[in-house]
């Protein structure tokens, strides 16, 4: 099975959110980024930059955050961003990953101690 991203979009002055999720976001950001659904929500709002995404090992799963994900606030999508993206860079580009991917057992670690509140240092 193929692994799968959910994704927030941007415009240039963050004022619009667009939420999506892929198997391939280094082709979905570009198809984004050149306007390729004439009409779409993100042509129409120029979202043109990633600036989050997380990476799943299957796309059924990347679909299931990407629906919680619309389903939040947009002060919490807003909270998501900035808890991993504080400055809004752009983070995947038309050409590929803007950093080097956070490895998938790396974001597994990440997110249960920010659910549990530990640490390995604090064990």
């Amino acid at each position: 099975m193929k692994s799968g991203y959910a994704y927030i979009m941007t415009n240039k002055h963050h004022n619009v959110l667009y939420t999506g999720s892929t198997v391939d976001i280094v082709r979905r950001v570009a198809q984004h980024k050149s306007h390729y659904y004439k009409g779409s929500f993100s042509d129409r709002y120029n979202c043109e930059y990633c600036v989050y995404y997380e990476e799943f090992p299957d796309y059924n799963s990347a679909i299931h955050r990407e629906n919680e994900i619309k389903n939040m606030s947009r002060g919490e999508k807003l909270a998501l961003i900035n808890q991993r993206n504080p400055e809004w860079k752009e983070l995947v580009t038309g050409n590929g990953f803007c950093e080097k991917p956070e490895p998938w057992t790396e974001q597994v670690k990440r997110v249960m101690e920010e659910l549990t509140g530990r640490s390995d240092n604090m064990k």
